[in-house]
This record gives C-alpha cells, structure tokens and sequence, in this order.
C-alpha cells in the first residue's frame, strides 16, 4: 500500500511539474489571460443573481401580486444579460489571443530546437512524427493551458458563490448537496490517470498514421511505379484501425466520467428537492426559496460536472506535452564547445590525424584515417559501398564528431570553431539533390539569401543552368520547381544545386557522387559546371579545396589525391597515375573493370580468374587484406596561425 501512495505521489508530482513548464510558455501573455479571467469571473457571478431574481419573482409577484416588482426584475434581467454579452466577447478574444500565442511560440521553439539537432536525430525519427508533434501536440496544449485553464478559475468562482449563497439560503440543504463530491473527487482522479495515458496512447498512433503518409506521399513514384496503392492502403489502414481504436477508448472514458458525474449530482439534486419539499409543506422555506434553491444546485451541477470534464482534457494535454517535451529535451549530439570561437576565413588545408568513428561501437565505420588537403587540392574517395567515403565528407563540416582523433583546418580543431562559421566557409552537392518547394531562383539563392539577380543569372551560367532555366521552363527563373523538385528532370535539379554552391562560393567543397545516375549529355554537362565550381580560376591554381566522392573514374583522373577506402581504412592513397602504375592495385583493377573489361561477360579460361561485371563485383571480389597499408605516420597538425608557413 505504502509504494502505491508514493507511486501516486510521484505521479501527482510529475504532473504538477509538467504543468508548471507548459504554464512558463503562457506567462508573457498572463495580462491577457488575468482580463479574460476577470471577465468569466465577473460572468459567472452575474449569473447568480439569475436564480435570486427567480425566487423574488415567485415570492413577491406570483405570491405577492408586486406588478412594479416584476418591471423592476425584467430592467435587471435585461442589463445583466447585455453585460454578460460584452463580457463573453471580450473574454473569448483574449483566451484565443493569448493560446494563439502560445502556439506560435511553442512552435518556433520546437522548429528552432529541431533545426538545432544533429543528423542522427533526424537518421532515426520519422518525418511524419515530429510533423505530428509540432502541430498536433502543441494545439491540445493550448487549450489546456488557456481555454480550460481560465474556464476552471470560472467554475471554482460559480461553485463558490453558489455554496456561499445556499448556505445562507438553508444550510441544511447545502450539506445534502455537498454529499455527492467525495464520490465525484474520487471519481475523477481514478478515471483522470487513465485518461492520460490513453491520451498519449492516441497522440502515438496519430503520429505513426501521419509518418506513414509522409513516407507515401514523398515515395508516390516507387509506389506507383510498382503498382503498391492496394499495399499502401492496407498499411495506412492498418494505422487509421489503430487510430480509431484508441479514439474510442478515451472516449468511452471520457463517456463514463460525464455521466457518472451526473448521476450523483442529480442523485444529491432529488434528495434535496425531496426535503425541499418537505421544509415547504411545513413552512420552514418559501416556494420561491426553493426554486431559487433548485436552480442554485442545478447551476453547482455544471461547475462539478465540468470539472471532471477539464480534468480529462489536461490529462489528455498532459500526455501531448510529455510528447512535445520529449522532443525539446533532446540535446543536439553535435555541440558547440562554451569557449568555440568563430572561424576566420580559411584558406582551405583540411588535416585528418588518426580519425575513427562509428555510429554503433560495434561496427567501425573509419579506423585511424589520415590525410592532409592543401588549399586548391582536389582529393577523391573511392571504394566500395560502405567502406566510409561519405562518412569521411560529413565529418568535415561536422555533421558528426569523430569517436577518436582529430579533425583541422587551417589548423583549427573544427571542435574549437563555431557550427556556423565552420558550415558558412563549406558547400556540399549532394548525390541525391534536394530542391525546396519555390522558385528555382528562389532555390538559387538559397546559397547566399542576399544575392541580386545578376548573381544568381550568373552562378547559373556557370552551372550550365542559365540557358535551360530560360528555355525550358515556362517562367524562366520564377518558375515553382514543385515539392523536392519534382517537375524538373535528375540533371537539371542537380545543375540548379551546383549553381546554389557556385553563388555561396565557398573555401572547401563536397562533391557526392554528383554525376551519378545521369545520362551522357547531362553528365557532360554538369562535369563542365562542377569543373568551374572546383576551379573558379582555371586550373592554374587558386581552387576551392574539393572532396569529390565518386564510382565513375573519369571524373576524377585529374584528382591531386586519391584515397581508395575499405573497410573503414585507407587501403591506397596517390595519383591516377600513380595508382594505376602499380599492377595488381585495387583502383588498378577497379579502372580496368570501368575502362577495359565494361559490361559485357568474358569467357575465361581454366586458369584464368572470371572478371567481374560491375563495379560493386570488383570491390567484393578483391581480398582488401592484401592492401592493408603499412604503419605510417600521420601528418602533423599545425597551430592556428601558422597556415601561411611552409
């Protein structure tokens, strides 16, 4: 018994608490929501009178046959009806003022904290349900925490004004009244804990029935293209099912509360009228006390009852919030340190010493990397599926922090520099372009917010974007390139996202295999555009510091460095030319597969080894023991300050 009143108590304090920190988001706004309290308490108050009137009416006109009595009630009824009219306006455009309020901050606060999260978060979280968590969530916190909150001060106001008066009225009655409360606390507080936890119940499966919208909608073209609508369907009514079920279970909670609430009140209700009627019938009350005194109990009936209403919806509001905090209390895995200073503008030497990481310690993604990329170098990662080339490109403007060594530019532990200056100075063109439901110039743009039009015109020129932007699309560069880009083709998105990177105009670029799945004439094309990007001065000299990651070897036999991933490490590391010199190479073998052998099968004979028919083939044939690298030293780091020495 005893750890079941401390698992309540703890309960009741975690509730409590809970309120509390929604309640900080209503504070700024507390002079509105004091006005509408005032108001509703000023409304219910007004009310009282109604049954007083009632009583003089039977007593002084009914009985007392008092003509001028009835006018001089009628004039009373009529100014406190309009009062109370301009007060319930008044009241109800300050509750929906201040929640609107509420929502609006709740929401920029989430956004702002989502936007503040590292990739992991988002590599593990449905789109669907953090959507449903900033909009659904946060508007069943409103009313908790504005409408019902100022409506429970109004209730408590007419609850007490109605005791006090019935028990100057015959507090006998008043007693009879009183008996159903115990039943009605107890009531609510057993049916209350339910309530909640169905409630977050219900705020779970929604969240689930909208991700799997989001994952549809935004795949429409895998389902359509494999004929899934029936699939689809059946998954997303599987969710609607779930959805429905839980729906009706809070409400047949929320079906009992109401009307068990009633049951009693009514039941203390008859009771009174029973000895009412009998106080009457031996002259103790007058008729019209009686009346005034029903209609007192009828009115402490709505406050009761709705209190056990407003008890379940902040239950409800309570389970929404622990959803919504759940996602305010996630720190960000990638953070600046108290003392990160911003970064000064860079000329571009990116050093790895000894890097590793892992998204699970149990599967090393990179062992002991190192490398060293002068300023205007172009250094190219190959390798197989998985062995860590994009890994290695998202560490660099930090999208993750290595498990063990350290990462520098310029001689500046990226740990020691601010996300934002770090990020402003790199540009990445992503494998898989993402474009933003706007403009193509708009999208343009999106790489410096400030730029002209002559800029963005220009930056597309240099993507080979300009003259198809103008061409092809019906409104030039106002043109509305539709959700993720939908209406335009693989290589025009991908033009539009190097233009993006050539208007930033950024010190170290990411290039992810962002030739990839383009046919001949569009690769032609944006090789020539990603060509100006890493060398916006020619080729003599003055380039970005380029980390291109690519299958296709033609794109990078010019590459200053090239690195051959496996397995997490770095199995060769020199020139095209130095690379392919050393027969028997892994890239010597991987440049044959691309270059001599294609995609045609070969007959082999007995003691010839079958040569493989793709790419992916020539990296899982090979035995990457056999290219290990020998112990080496890492490149030195060097201080800040120093990256203008030799």
């Amino acid at each position: 018994m005893s750890g079941l009143k401390h698992k309540g108590l703890r309960g009741w304090r975690s509730s409590l608490e809970q309120y509390r920190r929604m309640l900080a988001y209503v504070r700024p706004y507390r002079l509105h929501l004091v006005l509408a309290a005032i108001c509703l308490v000023s409304m219910s108050l007004l009310s009282l009178a109604m049954p007083w009137a009632v009583k003089d009416l039977v007593d002084q006109v009914v009985v007392g046959q008092d003509i001028d009595q009835l006018n001089h009630i009628a004039l009373l009824l009529a100014g406190i009806f309009v009062l109370r009219a301009g007060l319930s306006f008044a009241q109800t455009y300050l509750i929906a003022w201040a929640g609107e309020c509420v929502v609006a901050t709740l929401r920029h606060g989430i956004y702002e904290h989502l936007l503040s999260l590292s990739l992991g978060f988002f590599s593990r979280q449905r789109v669907g349900e953090i959507v449903s968590r900033l909009s659904n969530d946060v508007q069943l916190i409103q009313s908790a925490v504005t409408s019902n909150l100022v409506s429970l001060l109004q209730q408590i106001a007419t609850f007490v004004g109605v005791i006090a008066i019935v028990a100057i009225m015959n507090w006998r009655l008043m007693l009879l009244m009183a008996v159903a409360i115990p039943g009605m606390m107890l009531l609510t507080r057993l049916l209350g804990r339910r309530i909640r936890k169905i409630a977050r119940r219900f705020q779970d499966t929604l969240g689930e029935a909208s991700a799997v919208v989001e994952e549809t909608v935004g795949g429409i073209r895998i389902v359509k293209s494999f004929a899934r609508e029936d699939y689809e369907m059946g998954r997303y009514g599987e969710k609607v099912d779930d959805l429905f079920q839980a729906a009706m279970h809070r409400t047949r909670y929320y079906a009992t509360l109401g009307p068990m609430i009633s049951l009693l009140m009514y039941g203390s209700l008859i009771l009174v009228l029973w000895v009412g009627g009998r106080e009457v019938l031996n002259g103790r009350l007058t008729p019209g006390e009686l009346i005034a005194f029903l209609l007192y109990a009828t009115m402490l009936t709505g406050p009761l009852g709705g209190f056990g209403g407003l008890y379940g919806q902040v239950q409800a509001a309570l389970g929404a919030t622990e959803r919504v905090f759940e996602l305010l209390d996630v720190a960000p895995e990638i953070a600046e340190a108290p003392d990160a200073q911003p970064l000064p503008p860079i000329a571009g030497r990116v050093v790895f010493a000894d890097v590793s990481f892992e998204y699970d310690p149990r599967q090393p993604v990179l062992r002991r990397v190192s490398l060293d990329a002068e300023p205007g170098q172009v250094v190219a990662l190959v390798g197989p599926s998985g062995a860590g080339k994009t890994t290695l490109a998202n560490l660099i403007p930090r999208f993750f922090d290595p498990s063990a060594g350290r990462i520098a530019i310029d001689g500046y532990d990226l740990r020691q520099v601010t996300l934002r200056s770090l990020r402003d100075q790199i540009g990445i063109v992503p494998q898989e372009t993402i474009l933003f439901s706007d403009t193509v110039a708009a999208n343009i743009r999106y790489g410096k917010l400030d730029a002209t039009q002559d800029e963005i015109e220009a930056a597309a020129r240099a993507a080979n974007a300009h003259d198809f932007i103008l061409g092809e699309l019906p409104d030039g560069y106002d043109t509305q390139v539709g959700e993720r880009g939908i209406k335009l083709s693989g290589g025009q998105r991908q033009r539009i996202a190097i233009a993006r990177a050539i208007l930033k105009n950024p010190r170290i670029l990411i290039l992810d295999e962002a030739t990839s799945s383009l046919d001949t004439e569009s690769e032609r094309l944006i090789q020539e555009a990603l060509e100006r990007l890493m060398h916006p001065d020619g080729h003599g000299g003055g380039g970005r510091t380029t980390f291109v990651i690519a299958h296709r070897l033609s794109t990078i036999v010019n590459a200053d460095h090239i690195l051959v991933l496996g397995d997490g490490q770095v199995l060769e590391r020199g020139t095209h030319e130095e690379l392919l010199a050393r027969e028997g190479s892994l890239y010597h073998y991987y440049y044959a597969l691309q270059f001599q052998w294609g995609d045609e099968e070969f007959q082999t004979g007995e003691d010839e080894p079958a040569k493989p028919k793709t790419a992916e083939d020539a990296w899982q044939s090979a035995d990457l023991q056999l290219y290990l690298p020998s112990e080496h030293t890492p490149p030195p780091l060097y201080e800040p300050g120093d990256q203008g020495k030799d």
